[in-house]
């Protein structure tokens, strides 16, 4: 149960993070080389994303990885 906790706070914080710059799923999935379905399910806490992917998701954002956490 703990897991999807932090998928979700996770998710949640790409998620306010992508609203604040404007962007949509589609930009960011786009620049990240994911599905936008994937970042979807990322955003929603549905998935555990490996840390390659939230590298890649902080570098379209512009913040550090840790700041997802």
């Amino acid at each position: 149960m703990r897991r999807y906790k932090i998928a979700r706070s996770v998710g949640g914080k790409i998620k306010i993070i992508r609203q604040k710059n404007k962007l949509t799923q589609e930009d960011v999935a786009d620049k990240a080389g994911i599905h936008v379905s994937t970042l979807g399910r990322i955003e929603r806490g549905e998935s555990n994303p490996p840390l390659q992917t939230i590298n890649k998701i902080a570098e379209v954002l512009r913040v550090k990885p840790k700041e997802l956490f």
